[in-house]
């Protein structure tokens, strides 16, 4: 049949033909809120570059939970912000962390909610590289005793997943290793198995105060330039016992979430990070853009790409109006 037996309109005259037949659709039940957790009481402390967006004491971090999670956001993901920082990052896996004591006061509180804990030294070094320094350079392996040990912590303080974010070689074996030995085989590992050194980080650095105080990260996050590799870097994950794999940043890497998801049949997240909201928000503030509408069509196509699971800052109220 040709035209104009095929007119392909047809099925856009209404919202709710358009709704019928459409291809991709979003849920609050794949969206993940990352949370800032920092010292002291009844704090909310707004982060400049991402408006909207706080660092919480632990008792403000579990009303900011309760009213999350009642609006439908199955999960959250933690990154602390420690009293003290030293070069080996020691707050990172205290039993009494940060990130530890806000597990413990969620899950007190809300025992259904998924807690995720970023594993990663650097918001707790000195030097804000996310592993040992020694000759100037991050040590690949004598990293990983510290993030296994980190992870044992979370998982002990009642996290229900721990997301390896650091991009060392064989982190996901040593953490699962260290679990198991510890009886935590249940537990799952969330990787992120292609981060790339990107420059979409820069408002995260500010909140997390995780910015490096010397170099950069290029020796051991990903080149943006890279594809392949990005594939090469789950394969291994999945070998050592990653459950999820994760892309990071997302709306920069939509071709590798696609990749990724053709390839690999494992649950995928991909993580729409700290400058991508930002740039939505100083857009939508100077009135360049449609700021829901923005927000709906970058989480669709992240969704369309091929990702199970969506990190994204916009978790909450996208919760309120997705259902």
């Amino acid at each position: 049949m040709s035209f104009p037996m095929q007119r392909m309109r047809r099925l856009r005259r209404s919202a709710g033909l358009r709704s019928l037949v459409q291809e991709t659709r979003l849920s609050a039940q794949s969206l993940v809120y990352p949370l800032f957790v920092c010292p002291g009481w009844k704090v909310k402390d707004e982060i400049q570059s991402m408006p909207g967006n706080y660092r919480w004491s632990v008792d403000s971090l579990v009303e900011e939970c309760k009213s999350a999670h009642g609006l439908g956001v199955p999960a959250v993901i933690l990154f602390g912000i420690p009293e003290s920082k030293d070069e080996v990052g020691s707050g990172a896996y205290e039993a009494g962390g940060i990130v530890q004591r806000a597990v413990r006061a969620i899950k007190k509180e809300l025992p259904d909610l998924l807690v995720i804990c970023d594993v990663c030294l650097d918001e707790y070094t000195s030097h804000g590289h996310c592993g040992v320094i020694r000759n100037g350079e991050v040590d690949n392996d004598a990293t990983l005793p510290l993030l296994a040990r980190t992870a044992l912590t979370q998982v002990e303080a009642g996290a229900d997943i721990v997301a390896p974010s650091d991009m060392m070689d064989g982190r996901v074996g040593r953490i699962r290793q260290e679990l198991d030995a510890a009886g935590f085989t249940g537990t799952a590992i969330l990787a992120y198995s292609a981060k790339y050194a990107s420059a979409f980080y820069g408002p995260f650095r500010e909140a997390a105060d995780s910015a490096p105080k010397f170099g950069d990260r290029k020796a051991y996050q990903m080149d943006p330039a890279n594809q392949r590799e990005a594939l090469r870097e789950i394969a291994l994950d999945v070998e050592e016992g990653a459950d999820i794999i994760m892309v990071k940043p997302a709306l920069p890497y939509l071709d590798v979430i696609a990749l990724a998801r053709r390839q690999f049949d494992v649950p995928l997240a991909a993580y729409q990070v700290s400058g991508e909201f930002a740039q939505i928000e100083a857009a939508a503030r100077l009135g360049w853009i449609d700021r829901q509408r923005t927000i709906l069509e970058t989480l669709t196509s992240i969704r369309r790409a091929g990702a199970d699971i969506i990190l994204t800052y916009y978790a909450k109220e996208m919760a309120s109006k997705l259902g």
